[in-house]
């Protein structure tokens, strides 16, 4: 039985990630738990944007990764991304997790760049089944990414 834990608050001084909500599995749709911050300037309001992560693997988090995040366009280009994924490494191996996938577009370098920045390693490109959610929302093919904790 999975159980969350207290990680409600990361910061490493510069980037604050803030809980906005703990999501229970769903086995019937192939979702494993997860937690999703918000991520903020230290000690401010100002939301630069959002991580989560997936704790569990199955074929979804293979190809939608283990790991999501975005930066808001005013505040990219300033490694937030790469520093949200270092705090919330900490939520993972909390729960024995030593390995996590990373996915993004093939078109998207900035994304691409973040998971070489963290030390994940390409692993393939896949194309998506056509009956994954992605894949019916216009999304064809991920870059993988494995990111050994």
């Amino acid at each position: 039985m999975f159980e969350f834990k207290d990680f409600d608050y990361l910061t490493d001084e510069e980037i604050d990630l803030i809980i906005d909500e703990k999501v229970e599995g769903n086995e019937e749709k192939g979702y494993v738990p997860a937690y999703k911050y918000k991520i903020y300037k230290h000690k401010s309001n100002d939301i630069i944007g959002e991580i989560d992560i997936r704790i569990g693997n199955n074929q979804n988090t293979f190809f939608g990764g283990n790991i999501g995040y975005a930066i808001e366009e005013v505040f990219r280009g300033n490694g937030y991304a790469s520093k949200a994924c270092k705090l919330i490494k900490i939520v993972a191996k909390s729960h024995g997790v030593n390995s996590l996938f990373i996915t993004c577009n093939p078109d998207n370098w900035a994304s691409r760049k973040t998971c070489e920045k963290i030390g994940a390693r390409f692993i393939e490109l896949i194309v998506l089944p056509e009956d994954n959610e992605m894949y019916l929302a216009g999304e064809k093919q991920k870059c993988v990414f494995k990111w050994e904790l």
